[in-house]
């Protein structure tokens, strides 16, 4: 399994039918945790199936960490090569999304190390630049969802993190302690000051903060 440009799957010759998915499905009534038992028991539809369910939420969440799509693709496939591999060390104390994004979340921060010494590259520079340095930019948007992701790139990586969890993969904070290793006392602090600061971004942009 692997990923197109556009996060979804790309299906191989030994790839399950259709028909055969919808079956294993049952109208998308199977749990994430029991297509995990059935992984670690083998089953490679299982293994298709959760696949299918997670590929793009984990390619997005990867992409705003590395914020470059092909390292992004990789990675996923990655993540799941190792949902494979560990299935059976899945012991169900939280979601199995939950333990997903903890994979990849540990996967993304492993290839920033990798690249921490390299230089940028120009089109990365630019976006920084961008970003960064030319809120007028940010005004002239009317899209409220253009003006929140440029907010969201002013945030501390800490911060962006926390809510990237919260807003985009709808984690709780004791979910989001789980993901990132940090203590729970910690999460929900950052997860404040990163709700006041983003609230406060929007706010310079013309959105009133209720919307947070």
């Amino acid at each position: 399994m692997r990923l197109s440009k556009t996060g979804r799957s790309v299906q191989h010759s030994q790839a399950v039918s259709p028909a055969k998915l919808r079956r294993l499905s049952s109208a998308a009534t199977t749990a994430d945790e029991t297509l995990i038992e059935m992984i670690a028991a083998g089953n490679k539809e299982a293994m298709r199936l959760l696949f299918a369910r997670h590929n793009v939420k984990v390619f997005r969440f990867i992409l705003r960490i590395v914020g470059n799509e092909a390292t992004a693709e990789d990675l996923v496939n990655e993540v799941f090569v190792e949902v494979w591999r560990n299935a059976g060390k899945f012991e169900a104390r939280s979601q199995a999304s939950t333990w997903i994004l903890g994979i990849a979340r540990f996967r993304a921060l492993s290839s920033l190390r990798r690249r921490v010494y390299e230089e940028l590259d120009d089109e990365s520079a630019e976006a920084i630049e961008e970003t960064g340095d030319n809120p007028e930019a940010a005004l002239q948007k009317s899209d409220r969802r253009a003006v929140l992701l440029n907010c969201l790139t002013q945030l501390s990586s800490t911060h962006r993190e926390v809510i990237d969890l919260i807003y985009y993969h709808e984690q709780s904070i004791e979910d989001i302690a789980r993901i990132t290793g940090a203590p729970l006392n910690t999460v929900k602090t950052r997860a404040f000051h990163a709700r006041k600061r983003l609230a406060e971004l929007m706010e310079a942009q013309g959105i009133e903060r209720s919307w947070l």
